[in-house]
């Protein structure tokens, strides 16, 4: 079976911010997504660079990908450039967050 982006975007659906209860992909957190045949590379952020369980994440993202069926190499890579925003959440998640 073929790895796509969007087998790698819904595997991180199920990866959550511990402190907000909602998923990296609806939190805007995943910045990029690249395939390349059985490896499948995440580039995700954290609501705060001073995250106490930013290792965590990661290492919960890293597993999910690498659950997806096809994916023989799973690398997760942090960054915080641009730095998370609240703007990056869909409008109406951050309507019911209150934000």
């Amino acid at each position: 079976m073929e790895v796509t982006e969007k087998a790698i975007r819904d595997a991180l659906k199920g990866v959550k911010d511990p402190e907000l209860n909602i998923d990296l992909v609806t939190l805007g957190l995943v910045y990029d997504i690249q395939v390349e045949g059985t490896s499948a590379k995440a580039i995700i952020s954290l609501t705060s660079p001073m995250c106490p369980v930013a290792g965590e994440i990661v290492d919960q993202a890293r597993l999910a990908i690498a659950k997806v069926e096809g994916v023989e190499t799973a690398e997760v890579q942090l960054t915080f450039d641009p730095p998370w925003t609240p703007e990056r959440i869909s409008p109406l998640i951050r309507s019911s967050l209150g934000l």
